[in-house]
């Protein structure tokens, strides 16, 4: 029988999120341990629970969401989010710029192939959220990735991005609040890249999911607010900051100057049609989110759990030798880095596939997120305080073991080099 291949497309695209290392942890908890997941931004689990309000509406809607809607969605959570434009200061949105999708990734997927031929190419931050990059692959498109610049607390370096655009470039992706370092952009920085965008007539992609998880009284700036005659696509979704991840509503704002991309709002709106529109009762939830209590303030705020909880990764991962981390400003996660010289890492998956059989806790290399070393990896801090000591203790002891056995094994080439040369 002829031998089945998945597709060529494929070739490119990594999601190691919930790759290999997920697939061990799943094998070893069916074999009966337990696993603290350090791994995905997925909030439920760890307790964290979508306001009531969200849950009642959608319930309340149910007899309401058997048939289809509208391919870009029902009218009052289109309505509510072009109300929320209009408060974040962008301008000129109307309902017919917004589209709602299964959470912001289906939005991107759609926003990506409508927009990419075969071999164009589309400026992508490393390190990324990986999704970015694989549908630029799955588009026939070629991510391209800029540097964020770890020693400037991971802001993107302006000259690595122009100096990466050719004629094929497309589009710059900015994700802000970034996933995975937790990186808040200035207003600034942001003007740069708009900066960019106008000179080479290029369209910018704002993932802006994390715009209300933030911590020590920073302020979020819209892209959109500042790119007023660049086109500019924004995406964000009910996932984080409402703890509705499992409800898949999320949206898509285009904004900026849209009188050259007629075509490519065509396609758009192709790519919808084809879609029939997204999953109902989630969008029932965005009306309530947007206009209901900002609960998320009370969890980032002084004293607040998620606060209380990004404060105590940070303090226990950067008390290990040879660990080092930017301190997050939003999101969920931090970016951590180990010292080469202390830890000579080859290959990161297989390290941290280590970590994880040793200690039983399941954490994302760097490179699964498009970073071009083997240094890095990412924790989420959603688990419980005692979840989160005990987790990254064992991480610390771990650790302590691969120092030890790196200086045993530097210490035995040592004393055979010596003995070569006399």
């Amino acid at each position: 029988m002829k031998t089945i291949k998945k597709s060529a497309k494929l070739a490119n695209v990594l999601y190691d999120v919930r790759g290999p290392i997920v697939d061990a942890a799943k094998q070893m908890e069916d074999e009966g341990q337990k696993i603290i997941k350090l791994n995905i931004g997925n909030l439920a689990p760890f307790g964290f629970e979508p306001p009531e309000e969200i849950v009642q509406d959608m319930a309340k809607n149910l007899p309401n969401s058997a048939g289809y809607s509208d391919s870009k969605g029902i009218f009052s959570a289109r309505k509510a989010v072009m109300h929320y434009t209009q408060e974040q200061g962008i301008a000129g949105v109307t309902l017919e710029d917004i589209y709602l999708g299964n959470g912001a990734s289906d939005l991107i997927g759609m926003a990506v192939n409508a927009l990419l031929s075969d071999g164009d190419e589309m400026l992508v931050p490393a390190p990324d959220y990986p999704l970015w990059t694989a549908v630029a692959s799955l588009s026939g498109g070629k991510p391209v990735h800029y540097l964020c610049d770890e020693a400037n607390n991971w802001m993107p370096s302006l000259d690595d991005i122009r100096a990466k655009i050719t004629p094929r470039t497309k589009a710059i992706v900015v994700i802000n609040p970034n996933n995975p370092t937790g990186a808040l952009y200035s207003d600034e920085l942001l003007l740069g890249i708009v900066a960019i965008a106008r000179e080479h007539g290029l369209v910018l992609m704002a993932d802006e999911v994390y715009d209300k998880v933030l911590y020590d009284g920073v302020k979020h700036t819209a892209m959109a607010s500042l790119s007023t005659d660049v086109l500019t696509l924004t995406f964000n979704s009910l996932s984080k900051a409402y703890r509705s991840c499992g409800f898949r509503a999320g949206w898509m704002v285009i904004s900026g100057d849209k009188s050259k991309a007629t075509d490519y709002i065509e396609g758009l709106n192709m790519l919808a049609n084809i879609k029939l529109g997204s999953n109902v009762p989630g969008q029932y939830g965005i009306q309530t989110a947007l206009g209901g209590y900002q609960s998320i303030r009370d969890l980032v705020g002084e004293g607040g759990r998620l606060r209380r909880q990004r404060d105590l990764a940070y303090e226990l991962i950067t008390a290990i030798p040879g660990v080092t981390c930017v301190k997050p400003q939003a999101a969920l996660y931090m970016f951590p880095r180990l010292d080469p010289k202390m830890y000579p890492i080859e290959d990161d998956r297989q390290f941290f596939m280590e970590v994880l059989r040793a200690t039983r806790v399941m954490l994302v290399q760097g490179s699964g997120f498009n970073f071009p070393d083997h240094q890095h990896f990412r924790i989420v801090f959603l688990p419980h305080e005692d979840d989160l000591r005990v987790a990254i203790g064992r991480l610390a002891k771990f650790l302590e073991q691969y120092r030890a056995n790196s200086a045993r094994q530097s210490s035995v080439v040592d004393i055979a080099s010596k003995k070569a040369v006399a």
